[in-house]
């Protein structure tokens, strides 16, 4: 028996299913399999071969259709039946789309929470571990990883994107501003603070404080910084908050991951002041998921499954991290005592 279908599952239960015909394409797999393995992108021999096998159960799947064509109801019903069994994803190392050098989140050496959430994740859902496809996270992300079947799951993506299909969210955070403990501007709670029109202010280009800065005028003292950056050669935030140490700059307007992330590495840490009191302009809140392919629908809800019943532990590697957290009240998430 090949190796990919002792391992996939649902490959063998589809192929038993479609009778000899099925079991005269399995078998080529073998030769077939060893073939895709050779070329494939960044991921393991083993992911590979399990997804040579997956392609090649699908391929079996159609030749039953068509075999079935004096049957066309029994067809039907068939594959529809087998649909669900071909999720090109891995059930045995959890397949994860990584930016490779992006902390907080990720990196090479699995340092980010995106990393730990995802060891978390592998071992809830009965995996033997994570193998990582790395890709700068920009322009072209989603399209080299997820949608080139390099990898199963993106581990953080704004929920309501249309480039993947969301899980249910596993935590809210939103932008914020970090000054120094001493600064002045520490009990700022809104860019429409006054005290604010006169600082100097580093952002990220692009991003939802840029426009309510100049909405408000403030746009030509700010400091800004690149958004789209290939993350292997560029640092705008880690510029940014090296900005505010040297004192270039008064206060860091950031996401809230990076910014509770510099603001405790920060000697004495730096303040992290939530935007949630912005009146009108753009959202700074945002609700974060796993994204998927809209084709891996039972791999959704295991995942899902995962978060609800995990969700404690989710949050306590957050809150290692500094993340942020704020509730659907925009109210800050402390961990759960005990």
């Amino acid at each position: 028996m090949p190796a990919w279908e002792v391992e996939t599952g649902a490959p063998s239960r589809a192929l038993s299913r479609c009778g000899e015909r099925s079991a005269s394409a399995r078998g080529g797999a073998d030769h077939a399999a060893v073939s895709l393995s050779a070329t494939g992108h960044r991921t393991s021999g083993r992911s590979a071969l399990r997804l040579a096998g997956l392609r090649l159960a699908a391929i079996a799947v159609a030749a039953c259709g068509f075999g079935a064509i004096g049957h066309p109801g029994a067809a039907a019903a068939q594959n529809q039946s087998l649909a669900a069994d071909l999720e090109l994803v891995d059930p045995v190392m959890l397949r994860v789309c990584a930016d490779p050098n992006n902390m907080p989140l990720s990196n090479e050496a699995g340092e980010g929470y995106e990393n730990k959430i995802a060891e978390l994740i592998a071992e809830k859902t009965g995996r033997e571990g994570v193998t990582y496809t790395f890709f700068p996270q920009g322009v072209g992300f989603v399209r080299n990883t997820l949608r080139a079947f390099q990898c199963d799951v993106i581990m953080g993506f704004a929920q309501g994107n249309e480039l993947v299909q969301n899980t249910n969210p596993y935590f809210r955070t939103t932008y914020a501003l970090v000054v120094p403990a001493d600064s002045p501007l520490a009990d700022v709670t809104s860019l429409a603070d006054p005290r604010l029109d006169d600082a100097r202010l580093g952002v990220v280009a692009g991003t939802p404080p840029a426009t309510t800065l100049a909405k408000r005028g403030l746009i030509g003292k700010a400091r800004p910084y690149h958004l789209m950056v290939d993350t292997r050669v560029e640092h705008p935030n880690a510029d940014m908050f090296a900005d505010l140490e040297a004192g270039e700059i008064d206060g860091a307007l950031a996401w809230g991951p990076m910014a509770g992330w510099y603001a405790q590495k920060a000697e004495p840490h730096h303040v992290v002041i939530p935007l949630t009191h912005e009146a009108g302009g753009p959202r700074m809140s945002y609700r974060i998921t796993m994204g998927v392919r809209p084709s891996d629908q039972e791999f959704k809800r295991s995942l899902n499954t995962a978060i609800r019943e995990n969700q404690d532990a989710i949050n306590a590697i957050l809150l290692d991290y500094g993340v942020p957290l704020i509730d659907e009240a925009d109210q800050p998430i402390t961990r759960t005592p005990g």
